[in-house]
């Protein structure tokens, strides 16, 4: 059995038919598959991509934006690929009289355009983050163990131990804060437009 299947050493070498080379993403098992993304996470490439895409270095906590027919990932390389599905929502309202999630402190935008909204975020100990409103559907993936108590405008506050390679899907139109119980903890968030 070969290390790589033959659809992705013949696109390596050029040579992959296109019917061929993008049924490959169809093929493997995602992470999350919902109305609005797909997501894998694979340390291998997916010739071509059937819609553009984010790719997420997990080592390096970046981002890059990608068409529609590029490559995504590298071999050998953890990398979190999300399909950006043709199925745009627009953001909720915000009527809550808190600021949305993005911008906040401690944010590092990697990537904005007419689809996405990309950062890395930190949080640290005794800092949480402000009160704020999701408008949007978000992808997180955590880069690090990330123990994070989110908390309600009313108080209701719950500890969610995220590991380190976790990815999560949370639909728009919640309010909380959060804040990092112990040590530290950071992640890549992709807010959809």
């Amino acid at each position: 059995m070969p290390k790589y299947p033959l659809i992705v050493l013949l696109a390596a070498l050029g040579a992959a038919p296109a019917f061929a080379t993008s049924s490959l993403a169809a093929e493997m098992k995602p992470v999350i598959d919902n109305e609005r993304v797909k997501v894998w996470d694979i340390t291998e490439s997916i010739p071509a991509m059937p819609d553009d895409f984010v790719a997420i270095d997990f080592a390096k906590g970046t981002a890059i934006y990608g068409r529609a027919g590029e490559t995504a990932g590298v071999p050998g390389v953890r990398t979190v690929i999300i399909d950006l599905k043709n199925n745009p929502v627009p953001p909720r309202a915000n009527n809550s009289g808190y600021p949305n999630a993005y911008p906040r402190p401690h944010i590092d935008k990697l990537i904005e355009n007419d689809r996405v909204i990309v950062w890395h975020y930190r949080w640290f100990l005794n800092d949480p983050t402000p009160m704020h409103f999701h408008d949007k559907d978000v992808v997180v993936t955590y880069l690090e163990d990330s123990p994070l108590q989110s908390t309600e405008p009313n108080g209701k506050a719950v500890v969610n131990e995220y590991k380190s390679g976790d990815i999560r899907f949370n639909k728009r139109d919640r309010i909380h804060t959060e804040l990092v119980v112990r040590g530290s903890a950071s992640a890549v968030i992709m807010e959809l437009k």
